[in-house]
């Protein structure tokens, strides 16, 4: 059987990072969110998926400390490749259903975009919501994007958990408030639109 590391670098070794479902070139959409948050410059935000996402680049070009995880040590190589080194910079190789290493930083900001949802198993879900809840500091926020109700059942090869807004802010905990959500239609490289659930979450002081 595959595992998740080798389905993942599969995908990135063999596939243009513009023949990815899931690639954006315009990451406005991610960003009209952080932008409603007061960031200071110096903050941190995890990317629990961070892939070859070109919002990695938005993110170093605002100044942000970045921990930019991925399953894939092929994904992250493509991305060091294409934006370099930097000691704003953090790089996890990590299964983010796993108990994050110690000493990952404590991050401002948790963005996730098309992660949560490859997730199925209730343990490996609730090991994914134990690591955001520990891993973001009083005040931080969480940016949720993933797959809704109304979404694909399947992206990469592989089933999806889609979310509602009330399934993903019950497993959030009462130490997040929801902020604001809002139903939003990708449309993929190949034309296909893809309905996902944003949801941005405030972490109680």
């Amino acid at each position: 059987m595959t595992t998740r590391h080798e389905h993942w670098n599969a995908i990135f070794s063999t596939k243009a990072d513009s023949e990815l479902g899931w690639y954006e070139e315009d990451v406005s959409q991610t960003l009209k969110f952080l932008d409603q948050i007061r960031l200071a410059e110096s903050a941190t935000v995890f990317l629990p998926g961070a892939g070859t996402s070109m919002l990695v680049d938005e993110l170093l070009a605002r100044g942000y400390e970045l921990v930019l995880n991925d399953i894939s040590d092929e994904a992250l190589n493509k991305l060091r490749n294409r934006i370099g080194t930097s000691n704003r910079l953090t790089w996890l190789h990590h299964d983010i259903s796993k108990p994050l290493p110690e000493g990952t930083p404590i991050a401002d900001v948790w963005i996730d975009r098309a992660v949560l949802h490859f997730l199925l198993e209730e343990a490996d879900i609730r090991e994914y919501f134990a690591n955001l809840q520990s891993g973001i500091k009083p005040g931080g926020y969480a940016l949720l994007a993933e797959f809704s109700t109304m979404g694909a059942r399947k992206c990469a090869g592989l089933e999806l958990h889609r979310y509602s807004i009330e399934e993903m802010t019950k497993r959030m905990g009462s130490e997040f408030k929801l902020v604001q959500h809002e139903d939003f239609t990708y449309i993929s490289p190949a034309g296909d639109p893809r309905p996902y659930i944003y949801a941005l979450y405030q972490k109680r002081r």
